[in-house]
């Protein structure tokens, strides 16, 4: 059996349990002057693309449905639509900027699953390289994550926004 250690996510993983309502419904309902320092990369009409604050890898973004939702099933037919369209798009600025040599996908749905928040469901796209798993990781126990997220947010923002309006 292969490990995947992510020791700096402990920092998320220790507040789990203290997390007083949901980081996503917060982030998103900031007046778009504050959505950078949420890192709210987009905000559609009825989902959104944040970066995930304790990422695996730089420019890990996670889509959202604007609504509280929790079960996949119960995502309606607009929210479902638009959130493979910025899905798109987040894979086409992810490519451009990042040039990545592959990207994960997937979602988490429920504890067993993974999932750190249950209640509102995301889809996490996390850009990979080869050797993006190195000696830090295997030797040190530590993962140095390369790029500034708010560095990384300006350099996509004004991308997504061409691709959007494409």
């Amino acid at each position: 059996m292969r490990l995947l250690w992510a020791p700096w996510r402990s920092q998320y993983v220790e507040k789990v349990d203290e997390q007083k309502g949901c980081f996503l419904c917060e982030a998103v309902s900031q007046p778009e002057e504050k959505l950078r320092d949420f890192l709210v990369l987009y905000r559609g009409k009825y989902s959104f693309v944040i970066f995930n604050k304790y990422p695996y890898n730089p420019g890990h973004l996670m889509v959202a449905p604007i609504g509280h939702i929790g079960d996949y099933l119960l995502l309606d037919g607009e929210t479902i639509q638009e959130m493979h369209k910025l899905t798109k798009i987040a894979l086409q600025v992810i490519k451009e900027i990042m040039k990545p040599h592959g990207i994960n996908m997937g979602y988490n749905l429920g504890r067993a699953a993974g999932a750190g928040l249950e209640t509102h469901i995301h889809l996490h796209i996390v850009p990979r390289w080869f050797g993006d798993t190195n000696f830090m990781n295997t030797l040190a126990d530590v993962k140095v994550i390369s790029q500034d997220l708010y560095d990384l947010y300006d350099r996509m923002k004004p991308l997504f926004e061409k691709f959007l309006n494409a």
